[in-house]
């Protein structure tokens, strides 16, 4: 028994002297990230952490610090993973990273069965509490059981192999990575917030305060502040809107190259000195208003809280559409923007929300760089098209040759292009952004 405990004991030993040696190496990859506010409110209370490039969200308060754990090879695990082994890559072909949680320190033992349920290797550690990653090799072609087992705590998991060209079936301990202590309810304690990230990632940070909500996007290198510029934006019906600033001053001389764009399409009912807008739900009525009007997509309100309303150009135009301070872009401030992005070929994938929830799973260079959020909320016409193909917007830009028209700005599901057009003000029924003034 001695000798089957010290022997169990020198790999712990081992363990411990490479996690000393490791530890300042992984913690310089961790980038630390706390928030303040500025503008209307200096108070964060709370933050939306998107990462565009993984799909992956997180919801934490202004006061905590998100903690980006950045790990080369093995996607990183949160602590609430820990019932669960996590393989990379899966299938393996010569040899694959696994990675498991274990909650409590104590001898831990780790065994990988073929589908028979043949055990084919095992070895016994004693293990830290925090995240264990090993490496698996030797192993031939087929489906294999991995179990893991410390005191009350055990979890499993599948690993599928292409097969090895030979050797011996081996569980090889790599490293560990602490997990972080938990603060929640010690008095002054900062409380972190762990997300997983590869380096490149873009984030995108929505930072609420009351009433206020901004969207910032960045790819961090290291530790840093993000402040959020806080900027009053209710309509007429007391709708608060997320806003996001593109573009940069610096080196520039023309300080409008900085505008700040409303994140959601607006959904007003009420022009900004409360005058009610027509709702207009009939075809047939739709083309006889030349006043301001709106309906929602195949008149079904639903569609109002993700995609807005649709105005005609006469609500376009009115100057009283957006909020307070806020008004209808121009064609020059949206051709300010695209140049801003470089110009119209890339420039569309900058604008469109990434994932498939409203654009689907076709869209062309959609990666969201901006923050700006664009989504296809369709048109109207002589009857409804576009949704989730086409992102139309109005300016409030009426060309020489056609004052009966406005022009407006789309983008398609099937380019990243930034694209123009013009349309009738009471024949289309268009989505709407507002720009600061």
């Amino acid at each position: 028994m001695k000798t089957a405990l010290q022997n169990s004991m020198r790999p712990a030993f081992s363990s411990l002297i490479m996690l000393i040696l490791m530890i300042p190496n992984l913690q310089a990859q961790d980038y630390l990230i706390s928030y303040a506010g500025a503008g209307a409110s200096t108070s964060v209370d709370s933050v939306m952490v998107e990462n565009l490039m993984q799909g992956t969200t997180l919801k934490m308060k202004g006061s905590e610090v998100l903690r980006l754990t950045v790990v080369t090879g093995i996607e990183a695990m949160n602590e609430d993973e820990s019932g669960m082994i996590r393989f990379y890559p899966n299938p393996m072909k010569d040899n694959a990273k696994m990675q498991f949680i274990l909650p409590e320190p104590g001898e831990t033992i780790i065994t990988l069965y073929d589908i028979s349920g043949r055990k084919i290797s095992q070895r016994s550690d004693l293990l830290t509490r925090g995240r264990h990653v090993y490496a698996i090799q030797g192993i031939r072609g087929g489906i294999y059981l991995a179990k893991v087992t410390s005191g009350r705590y055990s979890c499993s998991g599948r690993l599928i192999s292409s097969g090895s060209p030979g050797g011996t079936p081996e569980i090889a301990y790599e490293h560990t990575l602490s997990l972080k202590e938990k603060t929640d309810g010690i008095k002054g304690a900062t409380v972190e917030k762990t997300m997983q990230y590869n380096t490149g990632d873009r984030l995108k940070l929505k930072g609420i305060s009351g009433i206020y909500s901004t969207v910032i996007t960045d790819v961090p290198t290291a530790g840093k502040t993000i402040s959020f510029n806080f900027i009053a934006c209710t309509d007429g019906d007391g709708n608060n809107y997320s806003v996001v600033q593109i573009g940069s001053a610096k080196g520039d001389s023309d300080s409008k190259a900085v505008q700040t764009w409303t994140v959601e399409n607006l959904r007003t009912t009420k022009l900004s000195n409360g005058t009610p807008i027509n709702f207009v739900d009939s075809k047939a009525e739709w083309w006889t208003y030349t006043t301001p009007a709106y309906c929602y997509y195949g008149n079904n309100s639903e569609y109002a809280r993700d995609y807005g309303g649709l105005y005609n150009g006469y609500a376009a135009e009115s100057y009283r559409l957006c909020p307070v301070g806020w008004h209808v872009p121009g064609q020059q401030e949206w051709t300010l923007m695209v140049n801003y992005l470089g110009g119209a070929s890339g420039a569309g994938g900058k604008l469109k929300e990434t994932g498939s929830v409203h654009w689907g799973s076709i869209t062309i260079g959609a990666n969201n760089e901006t923050g700006f959020t664009g989504i296809p909320g369709g048109s109207r016409d002589s009857q409804f098209r576009g949704i989730g193909d086409f992102a139309w917007w109005w300016t409030k830009t009426q060309p020489q040759t056609s004052p009966g028209s406005l022009y407006n700005f789309y983008l398609w599901n099937g380019d990243d292009v930034a694209h123009f057009n013009q349309a009738g003000k009471g024949e289309r029924g268009y989505s709407v952004r507002c720009v600061h003034d």
